[in-house]
């Protein structure tokens, strides 16, 4: 398959280019990025070398369209909203990494993103990819809306418990931890080195974009409308998020049912690892992976659950699974070019 990336200069499209290397029925043969184009990829990355050496180009739809299968969007919000409807006119199947096709309701990302929305029509259309949950869907899609970084971790956690009905849905608390390059390649005093370093702070209180779309999901699981407590915090770590869900169990549930509920509802599941009763993850054990791993907590005292889920964010919260996504959509084994052990330490 011919595949080409559109914001192939940023953390994401980075990450795409490093996991493409390792996948065997692919061949990049675009990559796009509007403020650097006709520079040598090498010149922004040098540690590609001796593995891509390819120029960034200006988006030209047409001669794109002419060339490639796919194209994975690894841009800001507001960009592709405009672009992929000409691409999927043309024939050609989009993977956006961006936000601008998750929220089914217009009104909600221009509330939450600040942005006038995509058209409706395409809103529709995408199918929000999440493979655990919506595999079926992905399958026969042309237009893949791939989840973001902090909903990835915080639904692949809660799904299990919203599909079993265990828990009160207005309980739901999240706290959120992640690392700078999820805010990606760009100058901001707020991401320098001495104003992350030794600091953790907590930001968008209350106004994170991402609010709505896990939100979303959990109507689309559970029929119901059901807010959730959601605050994500920096800390001074170049990759991964650990997202703690705090919930209560609606019946006297406890560690080892739960367990078992994980355990048999992931099971076929290759990137879902589910931690023994009494062992937690943490970030630097999915690094650089496609991985989530989950931990699980029954305070009997409160007849609250806690989950701690961790994803490396430019991995299985963007570009792995973006890759996830195109091995589904192309019927190969999900998990081709991406099952490498995390690095570690």
């Amino acid at each position: 398959m011919k595949v080409g990336i559109v914001g192939a200069n940023g953390y994401s499209g980075i990450e795409l280019i490093r996991l493409l290397q390792h996948h065997p029925y692919t061949d990049l043969t675009k990559m796009i990025s509007h403020s650097t184009s006709g520079k040598n990829i090498l010149e922004l990355y040098p540690h590609l070398e001796n593995f891509v050496d390819m120029s960034l180009e200006h988006i030209d739809i047409e001669e794109i369209a002419r060339e490639v299968d796919l194209v994975f969007f690894a841009t800001p919000a507001g960009v592709t909203k405009d672009l992929i409807p000409d691409f999927l006119e043309k024939g050609v199947t989009c993977i956006d990494v961006s936000g601008d096709f998750r929220l089914k309701k217009p009104e909600d990302y221009k509330q939450w993103y600040k942005k006038s929305p995509a058209n409706d029509q395409y809103l529709q259309e995408s199918v929000y990819g999440l493979p655990e949950l919506n595999r079926h869907k992905i399958k026969e899609a042309k237009l893949i809306a791939n989840p973001g970084c902090f909903p990835t971790a915080t639904l692949l956690g809660l799904i299990p418990v919203l599909q079993h009905k265990v828990i009160d849905l207005y309980s739901i608390h999240i706290d959120a931890k992640t690392g700078v390059s999820g805010a990606g390649r760009n100058v901001n005093v707020a991401n320098l080195f001495t104003e992350v370093n030794e600091n953790i702070k907590a930001y968008k209180v209350g106004h994170h974009q991402h609010i709505p779309e896990i939100e979303q999901v959990i109507r689309e699981i559970s029929g119901e409308e059901a807010p959730i407590s959601f605050v994500t915090h920096l800390i001074p770590i170049n990759r991964g998020i650990m997202s703690t869900i705090y919930c209560d169990l609606i019946h006297n549930l406890s560690i080892e049912e739960i367990y078992q509920l994980y355990k048999e509802m992931y099971k076929n599941e290759p990137f879902i690892r589910i931690r023994q009763v009494g062992q937690y993850p943490t970030t630097k054990e999915i690094f650089g992976s496609n991985f989530c791993d989950i931990g699980l907590y029954v305070d009997e005292r409160t007849n609250r659950l806690i989950i701690i889920s961790v994803i490396d964010n430019l991995v299985k919260g963007a570009s792995g699974q973006a890759i996830q996504n195109m091995n589904i959509l192309a019927g190969w084994e999900e998990t081709t070019g991406l099952m490498n052990v995390p690095l570690y330490p």
